[in-house]
């Protein structure tokens, strides 16, 4: 169940923060959510109906196979690197403190 509390250590980790009334009308919502994915959960069968991947089928569109494949090895990832430290890519700072 989402609390408040939940919502703000939620928008505290996402660094963001609404007033009381914007935490009350987000509980809000995700009550209704709640009441409607129990009654999603309700219906007869539901447990054996295959998850959809796209809300319609598509006949345009061809999604490749996804297959393995061997992976890079870390000398290779960084050859083409400009600057790395400790087996990995350095990049510049872009986060003030």
């Amino acid at each position: 169940m989402v609390t408040k509390e939940k919502l703000k250590d939620y928008a505290a980790k996402l660094m963001f923060d609404m007033d009381d009334e914007g935490y009350d009308r987000t509980l809000k919502e995700f009550e209704t959510i709640e009441k409607h994915m129990a009654l999603i959960g309700e219906i007869k069968g539901i447990e054996e109906v295959t998850p959809m991947t796209f809300p319609y089928v598509i006949y345009h569109a061809h999604l490749r196979e996804d297959i393995a494949r061997p992976c890079l090895t870390n000398e290779e990832v960084l050859a083409n690197a400009s600057s790395t430290k400790a087996n990995q890519v350095k990049v510049p700072k872009v986060v003030g403190e």
